[in-house]
């Protein structure tokens, strides 16, 4: 059996081939005071893949997607979004990187003032690209992708928390990202409803080839959209498999995470 010591060492590693990673996180320390939550975090995401982050709660999961995303900074260590390495500050090729990500937050994050077709439509009128009469022309094909072909007039308090989640899906992918990132997509929701949210993340996936990152605690939605997956432990990641090898790890730390969200199942 291989130690973590090994293990760790083994992590530093990247498994994949000089550009098949869309995103890579080389030696990620993050620090609040005396609390290392990153504490050398080594991490290569496939193109094209549905990336799943596990871990304890408060272990610093969510984290990891805000550096990656740019909210934050690492106090050590270097990030790669799509071959581009990015740097402190606000430079152009650090905003360019930065304009493929989109982010589908816990709280799903709508701008209560706007109407769903003026979330959704929000990127492109910040950008240019429509003027603010072709706001529901535009919000209409991401409406009917996410099954809300009727929302554009409400508010978002006029919605479920299911149907506020899809919403926001809907603003990010108008966007056209390269990359989507997803903290805690089914918590707080009903089983049927989080297995809406789980297949359009997987038919994102499909249909538009964007590399996909979520953290959850929900071993079920992991097994459901992810291709592989990280275990998070101690500010690094412990091992990086398949949802469905996670309870015959050699860390029982990870076995007993397995066992015990499969019982929650």
């Amino acid at each position: 059996m291989m130690d973590r010591a090994a293990a760790h060492e083994q992590a530093v590693q990247s498994p994949l081939t000089p550009g098949e990673a869309m995103i890579e996180l080389h030696g990620i320390r993050k620090y609040f005071g005396d609390n290392h939550v990153l504490d050398g975090v080594n991490l290569a995401i496939r193109r094209g893949e549905t990336h799943i982050i596990l871990g304890r709660s408060g272990i610093g999961k969510s984290v990891m997607l805000k550096l990656i995303c740019g909210l934050m900074f690492p106090d050590r260590g270097s990030i790669v979004i799509d071959r581009q390495r990015m740097e402190r500050g606000r430079g152009l090729r650090r905003r360019a990187a930065l304009a493929k990500i989109q982010m589908l937050f816990q709280s799903s994050a709508l701008f209560d003032s706007m109407s769903v077709a003026q979330n959704i439509a929000f990127h492109a009128i910040e950008h240019g690209q429509i003027k603010p009469s072709g706001v529901a022309g535009f919000a209409q094909p991401y409406l009917e992708m996410v099954d809300l072909p009727l929302a554009g007039p409400l508010t978002p308090a006029e919605l479920s928390g299911g149907m506020r989640k899809r919403v926001a899906l809907a603003r990010a992918l108008a966007a056209q990202p390269k990359i989507m990132l997803y903290d805690e997509p089914t918590t707080g929701l009903d089983p049927l409803t989080g297995e809406v949210i789980n297949k359009l993340i997987r038919e994102t996936q499909k249909r538009f080839g964007v590399t996909s990152v979520v953290v959850t605690h929900d071993l079920r939605s992991a097994q459901e959209v992810g291709d592989r997956c990280s275990f998070l432990e101690d500010g690094v990641i412990l091992e990086t498999t398949t949802p469905d090898q996670l309870s015959q790890s050699i860390y029982a730390v990870i076995r007993d995470f397995s066992a015990k969200a499969a019982v929650q199942a």
